[in-house]
Formats: C-alpha cells, structure tokens, sequence
C-alpha cells in the first residue's frame, strides 16, 4: 500500500503540473495566441502527436513540464506570419491572464482537492473551534501542572483544593456558554475568558438538557502551560475550574453546501500558512543542510522535495491510522498552494517575474507618452539573463538538497 500511495502520489504531482501548463495553454489559445507546444517534461523527446498547430508529448526528464507560445520573449525569432499572434502582441490584461493561469490552475485545483475532503474523507476539526462541552468534572484541582514519566497528568495532592466546577454541581456533557458577561461558543473562547479571569467567585452559563442554568464557581489560581505553546516546560499562572473538554473526532465530513464554506476556511488557512513558510524559508536552510547527516533530527516544518512529498503521500495511504485519505489530500492541496504562490514570485524565469516584465513595459511606455519621449519598447531580456541564471542555479541547488535530505533523512509521518 505504501508504494501504491507513493505512486498515486507523484502522479497527481505530474498531473497538477500539466493542468498548469493547461491553464496556460488554453488561456492562450482562448485570445487567438499561437501555441506550438504542450510537453511533460524536457529533453529528447519520447512520444508525441500533432493536432491543429499544436505538438503534444512525452519528454525523457520528468522534472516538469512546459507550453510553448509564440513570442513570449524577444529573444525567440516568431517569423514574420506569426507576429500577428504573438504573445508580445496581445494587451497586458490578458498577457497578465495567461501568465497567471498556471498559478491559478494550482488554487483552484488545491480548492478542489479540499471539497473532495470535507466532502468524503474528512477534513481535520479544530477542538477550540467547537463547542464547550464538558467530557468530566474533576474532584479535585492540580494547582501545578506537572506530568509522570508515562505522560500523564499526575493525581492530586492532599494539599489541592476540591475540583470548583463540581462543588458549584457542573457535571460531564454541560456545556459553558458564557463566563461572567462573556460569550463563551467555543472551546478556545471558554479556555481564554476563564484563564484570564482574576481568582475569585464568577457566574458560569451552562446548557444542561436544552435548559440554561448558571452558576458560581470559585476560579482558583493554577500554574499551567500556555495555551499555544510548543515549550514543554512553559508555565503561566492562569485561573481554573477543574474541567475536561470533550475531544472530537480528528476529522469530519459535511454536506455539498458545508464543504463549500469549509474549503472557503481551509484555503485561506493554506495561504496563510504559505506565505508564513516562504517568509521563514531562509532560516530554514542551515538546518536543513545539517539534515544531509541521518543522525540528526529532522526539522518536520522545513522545506520538503516532491520525493519527500510522496514519500508522505504513500505513509499517508499506508497507514491503519484513521484519517489517512484526508492526510494525503491535505498534503497534495497544500503543495498545489505553494508551488501556486510561489510561481507568482516576480523572479525569471517564474511567471511572476513575466508578469513583472510586461507590467514595467506597460508603466514605462506610459511615463515615456507623458513625457512626450519615444515609447522605450520591450525590456532587454539578454540584460536579465545573468540574474535568471543565477536563480535557477539558486533554485535548483535548494531542490536537489531538499532531495538529498529526503532521501538520506526523511521526514515521517509516524515515528
């Protein structure tokens, strides 16, 4: 099974790379450009076919994948019967489409993959996010949080107060919905309103039976680990009741018209959690260097090679664990984020840097009319050679570290 998720795995990466390229491709052809070529990979070339004006086909290194439009930069010689449909030809506004559709291709597929979640396999609940119910009632308080060798939290000492929740008459599957004069709908909002309530008497709402009660419960000040922290050893003074929070399920499927609204909410969380990790991708290089030694751990938030990926993707289908469909997606999406994002960065040879280009010769024609001087013309490309060389030098080393590390020293799901 591992190796079959493995397999599924980078064919859905090969597959996600030629809808790029599609994106492109039918972009183009919709405003009347020329297309000559639409290849997976580069190279000699292994299989083809024509149709219309089109070459389509199979190349021997499948490092990705390419469309060919007539014009794109000025060093290609278009012939003089191509120029009409050019790609320089065409305005910027659907220059700037066709560029970007690759990009967009990848969001929307990305979007697609977290419908298919939330739809049928289940997409990841948040605990905070879901309603404050209590799963049980302590008899007693641990005032110092500490754990035993096993993990677990330790038994209460003769010294800790009786648990306040049960002396006010709170018991498992209420649910807090207000803390003093603050609305409490969600387990996070309930954490926050009563750790940050001072010691002291404070009137509890709670739904028991479809009824609403309330009551007075004595917070007792408690030394506990924050509620975002990754250091295990962190401590704050805070207030408690003495409560445990019903857990859901990891993960929940929804209806046709749910799944919308949670794709909606898991796309942006993907945005966000992409242009935190490209902000945060320079730092993440000296480790990953001294990852190359197998000995050393691993960082599991650092950068990851699509051999990494799949590698993931195949865990993921393999294991007996529940959610392993929804981790596998969840990979695949989020990778179709990043690689969407990413190429929208104004960097050549990158989409985003040809974007750039267009969009300098468009505001550079326009202050040149202004100025009553003779329209500049397109941007030199033999100028921005060197600085692409040097990013895909730059690029290319990056993935062929991320490779090596991921084959020397990969990041596993499951230790």
């Amino acid at each position: 099974m591992y190796a079959l998720g493995v397999l599924l795995f980078a064919l859905a990466i090969a597959a996600s790379i030629m809808l790029h390229e599609a994106g492109h491709m039918v972009s183009a052809k919709r405003f009347g450009m020329k297309v000559t070529q639409y290849f997976l990979g580069f190279g000699p070339t292994l299989w083809s076919f024509k149709r219309g004006e089109t070459e389509y086909g199979v190349k021997a290194i499948p490092a990705g994948g390419f469309v060919k439009i007539i014009g794109m930069t000025p060093l290609e010689d278009e012939g003089a019967q191509n120029e009409p449909r050019a790609f320089w030809r065409a305005p910027v506004w659907k220059r700037t489409i066709v560029l970007s559709a690759g990009s967009l291709t990848h969001f929307a597929l990305g979007f697609v993959l977290l419908y298919i979640c939330a739809l049928v396999a289940g997409l990841p609940v948040d605990p905070r996010a879901e309603p404050a119910r209590l799963d049980a009632v302590s008899s007693c308080l641990v005032v110092n949080y500490e754990t035993t060798s096993s993990g677990d939290l330790r038994d209460c000492r003769a010294d800790d107060p009786a648990g306040p929740a049960r002396a006010a008459g709170l018991r498992a599957g209420d649910e807090i919905v207000a803390v003093g004069s603050t609305p409490t709908p969600t387990q996070g909002e309930m954490l926050r309103a009563i750790r940050t309530s001072p010691p002291g008497p404070t009137t509890v709402t709670y739904v028991r039976d479809g009824q609403r009660k309330q009551a007075s419960i004595e917070l007792v000040s408690v030394r506990r680990p924050p509620l975002d922290s990754t250091d295990d050893n962190a401590r704050e003074q805070v207030s408690a009741i003495g409560v445990l929070l019903a857990q859901p399920e990891p993960t929940r499927t929804y209806g046709p018209i749910e799944s919308l609204d949670k794709s909606v909410y898991f796309t942006g969380q993907f945005f966000k959690g992409t242009f935190t990790a490209i902000a945060r991708f320079p730092q993440k290089i000296p480790p990953l260097i001294d990852a190359l030694n197998p000995s050393t751990q691993r960082d599991p938030n650092g950068p990851i090679s699509v051999v990494g990926a799949s590698r993931l993707g195949g865990e993921a289908l393999a294991t007996e664990r529940p959610g392993g469909a929804t981790t596998f997606l969840l990979i695949l999406a989020g990778l179709n984020f990043f690689i969407g994002v990413f190429n929208l960065f104004p960097l050549l040879p990158l989409d985003g840097g040809h974007i750039a280009v267009i969009w300098f010769e468009k505001v550079r024609s326009w202050f040149a009319s202004r100025l009553g001087r003779p329209d500049p013309g397109r941007v030199d490309y033999t100028k921005l050679l060197p600085i692409t060389y040097v990013v895909i030098i730059l690029f290319g080393g990056i993935s062929l570290l991320t490779i090596a590390v991921d084959i020397v020293n990969p990041v596993r799901l499951f230790q």
